[in-house]
């Protein structure tokens, strides 16, 4: 399917539709080999709540954006190289089914489907990517990814020292090494993941120990997989640069269109707009 569509005008098209839904905010798509495979509508899970995301799925990259006006016009793009993608089936529990995790050593999160069906096909054809890109490359998975952050109002008090209450004044954390949602003095401290980041991000003192404890073993046993490049700084107090907690994709800056259209997947039994104009040319010269 993807090599027939490579060099295919309908697919450049669509690719350059792409780029011009999302406008002069969003970075050039368009590149030798590159086939988008699919687009649609899914729900992701972000910090505050879950919230519709426009996806669009190619041969090497997963790109998602808000909607501001569907089908027409989004923002806030986000472009993830699937090499660095890890897919993890949810089970479905109470309003939130047909779900997964998209992992990354920088970010992962939660999306979820409209029906199972359309989980079934988005997980299909994520996975065959990622595997022929693995294949082609010969590289290995990513063994460590970013914690999935636990949603603010799954925690009404500190998850750590069970006492704090989260205010106006008593903000909300997100340790960054396992996700739980801390209260400032739970999360002084910060530590360099450099799989996240080239600065040091907020941790939960449990985890901020954890570290120390690994960066102590002797090097034969303390790295764990894909941690070995972690290295502590203790910011505590001042020095440190911002927890950046706030989701980078988290708001809105209008309201969308919310309704929904079945995922559309480019594949074989697809008449590109090419076979179609080949096979008027030949018609017309019998």
């Amino acid at each position: 399917m993807v090599d027939r569509l490579v060099n295919s005008e309908a697919n450049a098209r669509r690719i350059a539709m792409v780029e011009s839904c999302f406008g002069s905010s969003g970075q050039q798509l368009a590149e030798q080999g590159r086939v988008l495979v699919g687009e649609g509508v899914l729900t992701k899970m972000c910090r505050k709540k879950p919230k519709a995301r426009q996806f669009f799925l190619f041969n090497d990259i997963l790109v998602y954006g808000n909607i501001v006006i569907n089908k027409k016009k989004y923002n806030k793009q986000h472009v993830i190289p699937l090499e660095e993608v890890k897919l993890e089936s949810l089970k479905d529990e109470g309003q939130y089914r047909n779900g997964w995790l998209i992992r990354t050593a920088s970010k992962s999160f939660a999306v979820y489907a409209a029906t199972a069906t359309e989980k079934e096909e988005w997980m299909a054809h994520i996975e065959k990517c990622i595997e022929d890109l693995l294949r082609k490359s010969g590289k290995q998975p990513p063994s460590e990814h970013a914690a999935v952050w636990v949603p603010d109002n799954e925690a009404a008090i500190c998850m750590h020292c069970k006492k704090t209450q989260f205010t106006v004044l008593n903000r909300r954390h997100h340790c960054r090494k396992c996700g739980s949602v801390v209260c400032g003095p739970c999360s002084s401290k910060r530590f360099l993941l450099p799989g996240q980041s080239d600065k040091p991000l907020r941790v939960c003192l449990q985890c901020y120990d954890m570290l120390n404890r690994e960066r102590a073993r002797p090097p034969q046993t303390a790295q764990t997989p894909g941690q070995g490049a972690a290295k502590v700084l203790d910011t505590t107090g001042s020095g440190g640069e911002s927890s950046q907690d706030d989701d980078s994709d988290d708001e809105d800056e209008r309201a969308a269109d919310q309704s929904h259209d079945e995922p559309k997947f480019y594949g074989d039994g697809e008449k590109t707009e090419d076979t179609n104009n080949h096979s008027s040319k030949d018609q017309a010269s019998k």
